[in-house]
């Protein structure tokens, strides 16, 4: 079972949401930041990237960054820039992108779920990652940002939010993407508790997206409890926040790779070795973009190439051998061109397909890379496979978009 429960979120008023809203910490640099808060105060970057408040270039590790991040949310509350509510509630937070609209829950997520498995993930963390973010959840006693969760879609849950979303939104707004954001409250107590029997139903839920941030809150509200002799059970640190959306509206886009040489390889070289365990068609000039599952699509030289995996090749029996980036990792990157280590290679990049397959060319066209593959996106039912079977995906294997807004509603600790 999945327990869940309502909470007193901290939120920004009405009229200020959209000066508040942020992106998430991690989908920016520092001096993107930066710009993007420039000449407005209530920023929540000022809270969850807080270099931006230091001379250009202070690590944002220091300490003393930390410090500023509880100084400037004690700030936004003071000032009124994020008020708490009164009683406790769930909140429904939709994101529209490219006319398709999917709706999430947020809630306060059980630490104990996510410390025994109920809570499944698939991806490894790094630790230094991990201690990051455990550092900022501390110093501010809060989560300021919610980790993005997927749960098994049920009927009446669906029914319940169709009815809420009938109501007038409390926040409703357009960024500057292009992607809507519309957010309602539920207090209705007789909805709120049936919400919490539905979730406790649940076998599972499953982290889309933010493995650092939902493994630095559990490890803080676990070390919470064991730093509290009067530990009774009930207190909020034993939760974290979360949105959690049905899986079967989560949308995972693509998540492609660039390469920087071939090895010593020269382009006619590598085609003909990718031809062992690849059909390589050539594509031309036009952009191509890999139409099924074992399907890529190869951009060097100004060419673009289709590469369709041979029987063989792949074990459509096993949630990770039937993976596009294990055949593309195992058979083309650590193969041919020697790259044994997604995560440490400098010879290799990564580009979400939010950007669209023109941004390979571009970077394969300015010379800054040799080569760009394409890779054809998971789905969500392989990516529940994979964590109901305990396994780990390779790195950078899925992309989800849009991504949460940050600062519509925060959860206090205490």
């Amino acid at each position: 079972m999945a327990i869940i429960k309502p909470f007193r979120g901290s939120r920004p008023p009405k009229e200020l949401v959209e000066q508040v809203v942020s992106r998430p910490y991690d989908v920016l640099n520092s001096e993107e930041a930066r710009i993007e808060a420039a000449g407005n105060e209530k920023s929540l970057y000022h809270i969850i990237k807080p270099e931006i408040d230091f001379p250009v270039g202070t690590d944002e590790h220091d300490e003393c960054v930390y410090e500023k991040a509880a100084e400037n949310f004690k700030k936004f509350q003071e000032k009124g820039w994020l008020k708490q509510d009164v009683d406790e509630h769930y909140y429904v937070y939709a994101q529209t992108m490219n006319g398709r609209t999917q709706y999430g829950l947020c809630v306060a997520a059980y630490v104990d779920d996510y410390m025994t498995g109920k809570i499944k993930k698939h991806e490894l963390t790094r630790r230094d990652k991990e201690e990051d973010r455990m550092k900022h959840v501390r110093v501010n006693n809060a989560n300021i940002e919610p980790v993005f969760f997927a749960y098994p879609h049920q009927d009446e849950l669906d029914g319940i939010v169709a009815k809420v979303v009938e109501g007038t939104p409390e926040y409703d707004f357009v960024t500057s993407d292009g992607f809507g954001h519309h957010f309602w409250i539920i207090d209705d107590k007789a909805t709120i508790e049936r919400i919490t029997e539905l979730f406790a139903a649940m076998p599972a839920m499953y982290i889309a997206d933010g493995h650092h941030r939902s493994a630095a809150a559990a490890l803080v509200g676990d070390e919470k409890r064991r730093n509290n002799p009067n530990h009774k059970g009930d207190e909020e640190y034993n939760y974290f926040l979360a949105v959690c959306f049905p899986d079967n509206q989560l949308n995972i886009i693509d998540y492609n790779r660039v390469v920087k040489d071939l090895n010593g390889l020269t382009t006619a070289e590598f085609l003909e070795k990718l031809t062992k365990n690849f059909t390589v068609e050539l594509k031309g000039e036009e952009i191509y973009k890999p139409v099924a599952l074992h399907n890529f699509s190869l951009y060097i030289d100004g060419l673009w190439y289709s590469l369709t995996a041979k029987q063989g090749t792949y074990d459509d029996n096993s949630p990770i051998g039937v993976l596009d980036v294990t055949i593309a990792s195992n058979l083309i990157l650590d193969e041919l061109l020697g790259i044994k280590d997604l995560r440490t290679d400098k010879r290799i990049d990564f580009v979400g397909g939010i950007r669209g397959l023109g941004e390979l060319k571009r970077r394969v066209d300015s010379g800054e890379m040799k080569m760009a593959l394409a890779l054809y996106p998971v789905s969500m039912k392989q990516l529940i496979d994979i964590a109901d079977s305990g396994n780990i995906m390779p790195p950078k294997t899925t992309w989800f978009e849009p991504k949460l807004r940050s600062g519509l509603v925060i959860h206090k600790l205490d």
